[in-house]
């Protein structure tokens, strides 16, 4: 069994601006926790091959997938198909946490801005 403490990841900040804790990365998958501070965004982006889920536990913020904007709070699950372009905004007023699934795993690479 692999077992990973999200206060043990070593938090790094992605190509779309994000700081992420890496839970977990094999060839197939990855699980990261991603947080955004108040009125921080991702970069608006796309990733030509991997498909993303995004869970939120904390805070809430717009979330944009393809034109379509709504707003997310704790408990709500997004699917970012690959190929969407996407941005999450913390709108609120305390941080914003996700899970971020990715399938394919999470590349730089695989990160394309407009």
């Amino acid at each position: 069994m692999e077992l990973q403490s999200a206060a043990a990841a070593e938090p790094f900040t992605t190509k779309d601006g994000s700081t992420i804790r890496e839970l977990h990365h094999t060839e197939a998958q990855s699980l990261a926790e991603a947080t955004l501070e108040p009125g921080q965004a991702t970069t608006r982006h796309f990733h030509d091959v991997t498909e993303e889920i995004y869970f939120v536990l904390k805070g809430s913020g717009a979330m944009e997938v393809d034109g379509d904007t709504r707003q997310v709070r704790p408990g709500d699950a997004i699917l970012i198909p690959a190929g969407a372009w996407h941005t999450l905004e913390n709108n609120g007023n305390s941080e914003l946490i996700i899970l971020c699934s990715c399938a394919p795993p999470y590349a730089h690479e695989d990160t394309f801005f407009a």
